[in-house]
């Protein structure tokens, strides 16, 4: 799945890097994984996450921690 990933330049407020950075090391995350995470939250908490990806998680478990 990693070669099919959409590389982008993200810039962010080094404040706001910081307290995720910290955020994803409290969750064994590195900070590119909990972005993806937390946007892919948002994107289910909205009802907005695309069919096909939204079947990805359910088929690896991943919903349950969407929800949480």
């Amino acid at each position: 799945m990693a070669g099919n990933k959409k590389n982008f330049p993200l810039r962010l407020d080094p404040q706001i890097y910081t307290a995720i950075e910290r955020w994803a090391q409290d969750e064994l995350r590195s900070v590119n994984s909990h972005i993806e995470f937390l946007l892919r939250q948002a994107l289910n908490k909205s009802g907005r996450l695309p069919a096909r990806a939204d079947k990805q998680l359910q088929s690896t478990g991943s919903e349950k921690q969407l929800t949480e």
